[in-house]
């Protein structure tokens, strides 16, 4: 690999003298570059965090139990409205 000093200003202006493709393709790689260093950033933050313990195994297993049983019952209330509107339909002769 061959490194040949730029300033930022003929980095500038080079970019501007690119295809729009291209550019986009720079925009692209910084935003990645920027998106490592936020996720990094991020991690490092998390783990300088003390673990949360007060969490229990019951817990997790109770809020599961919740969220499946709002989505069963948010199935049922569609399933019954569908069928009403299809015994309405059958009673109403199509």
């Amino acid at each position: 690999m061959v490194s040949i000093p730029i300033t930022l200003e003929q980095l500038i202006t080079a970019v501007q003298q690119l295809q729009p493709e291209e550019r986009v393709q720079v925009a692209r790689a910084l935003i990645k570059v920027g998106l490592r260093s936020d996720l990094t950033a991020l991690i490092q933050e998390l783990y300088a965090q003390p673990p949360v313990d007060d969490i229990t195994d019951d817990d997790i297993m109770a809020e599961i139990k919740a969220v499946r049983h709002s989505i069963l019952d948010f199935a049922e209330s569609c399933l019954r409205g569908r069928l009403c509107r299809l015994e309405q339909t059958f009673q109403d002769g199509f």
